[in-house]
């Protein structure tokens, strides 16, 4: 058995505070025996506030919260998956970009979101990440953390079937879906969707959320889930923002892709024929 933490955050404005809660998470997810901790989407700033926030945009090499969970982590000796941060690329633009760090402190793996969200809500929202943030290039896995091999993506990718496939197909054992859901389409698909995925890829899925009211007006959906490869829910961690734990049993993979192999089942599919 395997034991992680999950941190569902609710993260703000200041950088600095939000630094300060991410190293106090560490400190807790250590003291509470997890060998690795998972945070939300965007966990160095959530601001929908374009102008305000590039004011505290770096890049990679100078971003403070980076920093901090680096040295955090070393110092407590845990893996941590920081669901991601938004940091300035060469070109300018910016990136969502997800971190897996040992338990040195030594970056193992970076991603950056495929899946760009871009939508009207009926509420009123407008959200155009494109308009802001360059996609990634490439899905990636991290193998040798201590839940095996990690399948990295980021909230909206999880509308992607095919990327979650592909990962499991690449050997992925566990998938991360950090996320910050808005309350409308977490009511509506959060759970379905991660169950769904779980399920196909038949592997564990941890998704990591932001929770409540946040400092820009916005607020997410919270429920941070742990999801087995047979769709069982082992841990929602609710509306409010929280440290959890839970146990991972990687033997739980085998046993259900034994009984239902649909991975060794799945088959390119031919071109669609349009028949009237």
């Amino acid at each position: 058995m395997t034991r992680i933490a999950l941190l569902q955050a609710q993260t703000g404005i200041d950088p600095v505070r939000n630094a300060a809660d991410l190293v106090a998470a560490i400190e807790a997810a250590r003291g509470g025996g997890a060998a690795m901790l998972f945070t939300p989407e965007m966990s160095n700033l959530l601001d929908s506030n374009r102008e305000r926030a590039a004011a505290s945009l770096r890049s990679e090499e100078e971003d403070p919260v980076l920093a901090a969970v680096r040295q955090a982590a070393t110092k407590a000796g845990i893996w941590v998956h920081l669901g991601s941060i938004a940091v300035r690329r060469a070109d300018g633009r910016l990136a969502n970009r997800a971190f897996v760090i040992d338990a040195g402190g030594s970056i193992r793996a970076r991603y950056d979101k495929l899946h760009l969200f871009d939508v009207d809500l009926p509420t009123g929202e407008s959200w155009r990440e494109s308009a802001a943030y360059a996609p990634g290039e490439g899905a990636v896995i991290v193998r040798g953390t201590p839940v095996g091999a990690l399948g990295l993506s980021i909230c909206y990718d999880l509308r992607f079937p095919a990327l979650f496939a592909a990962l499991a197909e690449a050997g992925a054992e566990v998938i991360a879906v950090p996320a910050a859901f808005t309350v409308p389409t977490g009511k509506a698909h959060w759970h379905v969707l991660l169950r769904a995925r779980a399920i196909e890829a038949g592997l564990f899925v941890v998704a990591a959320a932001q929770a409540g009211s946040h400092d820009d007006g916005r607020q997410t959906f919270g429920h941070s889930l742990l999801v087995d490869p047979w769709g069982e829910v082992l841990l929602d961690m609710g509306e409010a923002p929280a440290l959890a734990f839970a146990e991972l049993e990687p033997a739980r993979i085998g046993e259900v892709r034994s009984r239902v192999p649909a991975l060794s089942h799945r088959r390119d599919i031919p071109a669609v024929r349009l028949v009237d």
